[in-house]
């Protein structure tokens, strides 16, 4: 088989069965899972990319991207380029801070340059979408702010190396900075870049 039928294999499997119904019941959990920091989702639709961790990265990736978006991967492949390009239209970006969004694998770093938009154009910021061993079990985070009633308690393992000082500074940036998706297989959570992200004292 030549490179260019094997991009082309695996560019045409891993979609929606049903595009649009799908998008747009996954674009429904985001927003859910956005309006409610902390709450987990569970993505249902059979769909893999090669070079994404799991259903619910390749799930957000159809529904977020488009020609229009750039994207970084912690994975980076031609396989995955051309999974995004034929499945989104999306193109992949060597250079972080060109990014729309970034997908980044279990144990993957976040990368420093990543756009954090502006005061006058805070969406001009990257969402990243970071895949973790669990969500659920493992060390306990105490999320607050707005769309949690007081505070929200989460267990998360396998988050990257340095995620809490990520988020702390991140937060102090508001309105600018980095919305947060994490993944976990089928799962996902959201961390808007409002919500503090802090270590459970018990």
């Amino acid at each position: 088989m030549t490179q260019a039928n094997s991009l082309l294999d695996a560019s045409l499997d891993g979609g929606f069965g049903q595009p649009v119904f799908e998008a747009q019941a996954t674009f429904r959990l985001l927003m859910d899972a956005m309006a409610r920091p902390g709450h987990i989702c569970r993505i249902e639709a059979a769909v893999a990319a090669p070079g994404l961790a799991g259903p619910a990265q390749a799930a957000l990736a159809l529904t977020l991207c488009d020609a229009e978006t750039p994207v970084w991967c912690g994975n980076a492949s031609p396989e995955l380029g051309a999974w995004f390009a034929f499945q989104t239209g999306a193109s992949v970006t060597n250079t972080p801070d060109a990014a729309a969004f970034a997908f980044i694998g279990q144990g993957e770093g976040v990368p420093d340059s990543l756009p954090l938009g502006t005061q006058d154009y805070p969406d001009r910021s990257a969402t990243v979408v970071i895949e973790v061993r669990s969500i659920g079990k493992g060390e306990c985070f105490r999320l607050a702010g707005p769309g949690i009633d007081g505070h929200r308690d989460l267990a998360l393992d396998g988050l990257p190396e340095g995620f809490v000082a990520f988020r702390t500074a991140n937060c102090a940036l508001f309105p600018r900075g980095i919305d947060v998706v994490l993944t976990a297989g089928r799962e996902l959570v959201a961390l808007p870049r409002s919500t503090h992200f802090n270590p459970s004292e018990g």
